[in-house]
């Protein structure tokens, strides 16, 4: 540790620098994703029917446990289905993986479809699961 707080002394530039790039790369991957919403948001919104959830996992994923009233649209074949979607544009939409590392690219798609009330939930499934909240099983 006296090593460590030797080398900060003596390189302060450089860990400036490097503290910087790190906090300017956390603020871009935030903002890239677009907004998130926590697993209790997303069931008040999901409550009020003023949400649709969009589960982006495989179809044997989402067999094994799913939120309620959630469609299932692969982020594979998301660009081709999203027209099944355009019901629903004036909900809000919650994107929904297995831990929240590819609802990112799901609503930069949806947003570029056209889709602008889209959110990812925060953590995806494995956060739902923490929260212990309910999923269908099928």
């Amino acid at each position: 540790m006296d090593r460590l707080f030797e080398f900060v002394v003596n390189h302060y530039i450089l860990v400036s620098v490097f503290v910087a790039l790190l906090l300017a790369l956390l603020a871009l991957e935030t903002r890239r994703g677009g907004a998130k919403i926590s697993a209790q948001g997303a069931v008040s919104l999901i409550n009020r029917d003023e949400a649709v959830v969009v589960d982006i996992r495989d179809r044997k994923e989402f067999n094994e446990g799913r939120i309620t009233g959630s469609m299932n649209i692969p982020l594979s074949a998301l660009k081709s289905r999203s027209s099944e979607l355009s019901k629903h544009k004036e909900k809000q939409l919650i994107v929904v993986d297995k831990m929240g590392q590819h609802s990112a690219m799901a609503v930069k798609q949806l947003n570029t479809d056209g889709f602008a009330n889209v959110v990812r939930l925060s953590g995806g499934i494995a956060d739902w699961r923490a929260s212990n909240l309910p999923l269908v099983k099928k």
